[in-house]
């Protein structure tokens, strides 16, 4: 059962959206080895807006996410490759629908 998430904003700098785009698209091998890391979806929202859906079963799983490589890399390059700090959301998750 799914009961924390995380939402994460993304806005990138002019001229680095193919690197965000790329950057989001390599954290996908590492959080496949986050157990707790039950779904997680990298997303466009417009031409320089980019976003990180993730869900786990509780907030130690969200807690261990937080403290992982996605986000240490996310943190190290959030001044090379974004307009403004990543906006990073704790949300509790009322109903979900998972394959499986």
């Amino acid at each position: 059962m799914i009961k924390a998430a995380l939402f994460v904003r993304l806005e990138a700098k002019p001229g680095k959206e193919k690197e965000v785009e790329d950057f989001i698209l390599g954290g996908l091998p590492i959080v496949e080895e986050e157990p707790a890391t039950t779904a997680w979806f990298g997303i466009r929202l417009g031409p320089s807006t980019f976003g990180i859906f993730d869900a786990f079963p509780d907030d130690a799983g969200r807690e261990a996410h937080l403290a992982g490589k996605v986000a240490a890399a996310l943190m190290a390059k959030a001044g090379e490759l974004f307009a403004r700090p990543p906006s990073i959301e704790k949300a509790d998750v009322l109903a979900a629908k998972l394959p499986g």
